[in-house]
């Protein structure tokens, strides 16, 4: 058994995690919880399902620009078309000041965006903070509000 954390919202039940010859059995709400003391909504109840369903994607998956079939990336060629749209997004964007009589430093990019989802953790969230500052980005929001 491993304790985990649902994944479907920011409230952060406990789990249970089952496990045997390396495969999740079963998934159960954590009575040692204290945010949600044993309990799970059904989306928590069904989360088993995903990791071991059929049906999960488990590569990475593209469609081209007017494209109408998805094809297989490896991992790393989706990773390098990611980081090269990054920096093009970047350059295109990049704002160094505003003119006048005083020059204001701006030194930023409007060009990218983040929004986090609600089951990051508060170290998760300081590092994408951090990662998108240091691109220059200003829109970072983070969804979670409870």
């Amino acid at each position: 058994m491993v304790r985990s954390v649902c994944p479907y919202c920011a409230v952060g039940c406990g789990q249970r995690v089952y496990v045997k010859d390396e495969q999740v059995i079963q998934i159960e709400g954590d009575p040692d919880s204290p945010v949600s003391r044993g309990r799970l909504c059904p989306k928590g109840s069904a989360s088993r399902e995903l990791v071991t369903s059929p049906l999960r994607e488990t590569k990475v998956k593209y469609r081209r620009p007017h494209g109408t079939e998805w094809e297989e990336l490896d991992l790393e060629t989706a990773t390098d078309m990611i980081a090269d749209r990054v920096i093009a997004a970047r350059e295109s964007t990049w704002e160094d000041n505003v003119g006048g009589d005083r020059e204001l430093k701006l030194n930023r990019t409007r060009g990218i965006a983040f929004l986090g989802g609600a089951t990051l953790d508060s170290e998760e969230n300081y590092l994408i903070k951090k990662l998108f500052t240091a691109l220059g980005a200003i829109q970072i929001e983070n969804q979670a509000r409870i």
